[in-house]
């Protein structure tokens, strides 16, 4: 993993396992599938890796046999999303694809229905909810939400720039949703439909993808649906780039980054606040996320990871990384370590995808 990749939140874990044990699966093979330490679930602050988080999207797609993993009370068919992407590929514009490809799941979803709006001069994908309340079903939303933005961007072969991110209720209390990062747009709450809005010039670009691209597409699913449409350019990147190349000494207050970067430090705070970003946040997740790497790697010792994240005492770091995720880094490694080495050894001996197959697993 290198320093400017991501980890995801242990909520998003927790969530995404919902829906088996409805289904009467047991979770804890799951997690051992995909090297994720049980006991992580029970630290609200911690963080699993973007590989696991893909191993367990793969795990729970085979264990449910559903596209959205048991979390909705009607199963999607397996290969649904396939078939979506491969009536995009064959529609001329992004408009045409995605007019064809939400309207393919109109007699498959019960629960909500996937919509393309216009209004005015924005363009809106929007999940119009039927039914009660269900945590389950709201987080089968976002899932299938972020499947069709991922889908757009890929069809495009351009990231779509979102406007803003609507989402129902309330926002989540504490650490969670990594949604604004994500999107790189704000999130909104309190909406009656979660959905997600981008400048409707964009549903004129032509659609550049083929048959081929789409096995390679298919085949790389989720892992490119979760990190391959992040926004490189935006501010926030392109600070974690930058601080990524002075973890091992003292990071550079937000003043310095803003003349590195040419521009001002008032001009610099609204940027990130428009990204949903603050610098210090910032800073703490870049050292986490690079930390959570290092301990995945058993030939740097602790005192190594601390010098190499800055940190000028073991014992500091030590605090750090607890404030950060909920448990000291030394037990993270005892019991990160032996189920990343079931977990590495699956992802070897992982036969590749046939070609051809539909399954875009995603998250």
């Amino acid at each position: 993993m290198s320093v400017t990749q991501h980890t995801v939140a242990i909520s998003q874990v927790r969530q995404i396992l919902q829906g088996a044990p409805r289904l009467g699966h047991d979770t804890l093979p799951l997690l051992q599938r995909a090297g994720i330490p049980a006991a992580l679930l029970e630290s609200p602050l911690a963080r699993v890796s973007l590989a696991q988080y893909a191993l367990l999207i793969r795990a729970l797609r085979r264990c449910t046999r559903d596209e959205l993993w048991g979390l909705c009370p009607r199963p999607l068919r397996l290969g649904s999303f396939g078939q979506c992407a491969a009536q995009g590929v064959r529609a001329h514009t992004l408009e045409a694809a995605l007019r064809q490809g939400l309207r393919h799941f109109h007699g498959q979803l019960d629960d909500f229905v996937p919509r393309l709006l216009l209004q005015g001069d924005q363009a809106r994908v929007q999940l119009v909810r039927r039914g009660p309340p269900d945590a389950g079903v709201d987080y089968a939303q976002k899932a299938f939400l972020l499947f069709c933005f991922g889908l757009a961007s890929w069809l495009v072969a351009r990231r779509v720039p979102v406007l803003a991110v609507d989402y129902p209720g309330h926002p989540e209390r504490g650490p969670g949703s990594d949604s604004s990062r994500v999107y790189q747009a704000p999130i909104q709450h309190g909406a009656a439909h979660i959905g997600f809005s981008f400048d409707a010039r964009w549903l004129a670009l032509p659609v550049v993808q083929n048959p081929q691209s789409l096995r390679e597409f298919l085949a790389q699913a989720p892992a490119n649906l979760l990190i391959r449409y992040r926004d490189t350019s935006s501010v926030s990147e392109r600070i974690r780039r930058l601080l990524s190349r002075r973890l091992d000494s003292e990071l550079p207050s937000l003043d310095a980054v803003s003349a590195l970067m040419a521009m001002t430090p008032q001009t610099l705070r609204r940027r990130l606040h428009d990204e949903g970003h603050g610098y210090q946040a910032l800073k703490d997740a870049l050292r986490r996320d690079t930390a959570i790497d290092h301990l995945s790697r058993p030939e740097l010792t602790l005192v190594d990871i601390a010098q190499r994240l800055g940190f000028s005492e073991p014992s500091t770091f030590h605090r750090a990384f607890k404030k950060w995720t909920g448990v000291a880094p030394g037990e993270y490694r005892n019991t990160h370590l032996p189920a990343q080495s079931v977990a590495g050894q699956r992802l070897r001996h992982t036969a590749p995808a046939r070609p051809g197959a539909a399954r875009p697993d995603l998250a």
